[in-house]
């Protein structure tokens, strides 16, 4: 569909006809060439971290200030959601999780785009999540603009420490990612991946 400015007429059936210029912001989310330099997303990002760093400077008893910064910041979140400290991400508000969900010490979450995370979930101490790729050719790369794909997590994962979860990769239900993995490609379901890069292993049976 083609981009352009919006019109004056700006009534429902008439936006339905005429296509509405997409902010930076909407362009970064949708997987399209972005400038991370744009004003809105530069303001989104300093929010981020005025919110972590008060985050990261609580401590153990104060977990309902906690609970309340991360309802504030994420994007959604279900019951019983427990991220140690330190933790970082770009934005938050792109970044979902179920119910149940446990996020060990140092974890990084580059949530340009959609980043979801499924029920009972657990993420071991320094693991990666990136969804940002930047253009393969010079002349568009040295333009500063990138682009970005978004990583799914289903349900019961368990991921160990250090592993790397790179853009657009989309993770099954029941999976364990061994620690050091460099996640490049889709998992299925009930398989344990290691290595870098990360390759099915093992199936496991279910009981």
């Amino acid at each position: 569909m083609p981009i352009c400015f919006r019109s004056p007429v700006d009534t429902p059936a008439h936006r339905a006809i005429v296509p509405v210029m997409k902010t930076q912001r909407e362009l970064m989310v949708s997987g399209e060439l972005y400038d991370p330099m744009d004003s809105e997303i530069e303001r989104l990002r300093n929010r981020s971290r005025d919110i972590l760093a008060r985050y990261n400077a609580t401590t153990p008893a104060e977990q309902d200030t906690r609970t309340a910064l991360m309802s504030e910041f994420l994007g959604g979140h279900g019951r019983n959601l427990y991220i140690e400290p330190p933790f970082r991400c770009d934005y938050g508000c792109n970044i979902r999780v179920g119910e149940n969900f446990y996020c060990n010490f140092d974890c990084l979450f580059l949530d340009s785009a959609p980043i979801t995370i499924g029920d009972r979930v657990m993420l071991g101490p320094g693991v990666h999540i990136y969804t940002p790729c930047h253009p393969l050719q010079k002349e568009l790369r040295a333009t500063g603009r990138e682009y970005a794909k978004p990583v799914t997590i289903g349900n019961d994962v368990w991921i160990g420490g250090r592993a790397i979860i790179c853009p657009g990769v989309t993770i099954g239900n029941g999976v364990v990612i061994g620690a050091g993995s460099v996640v490049t490609r889709d998992v299925p379901d009930n398989c344990v991946v290691a290595g870098n890069p990360a390759r099915i292993i093992r199936t496991i049976e279910q009981v």
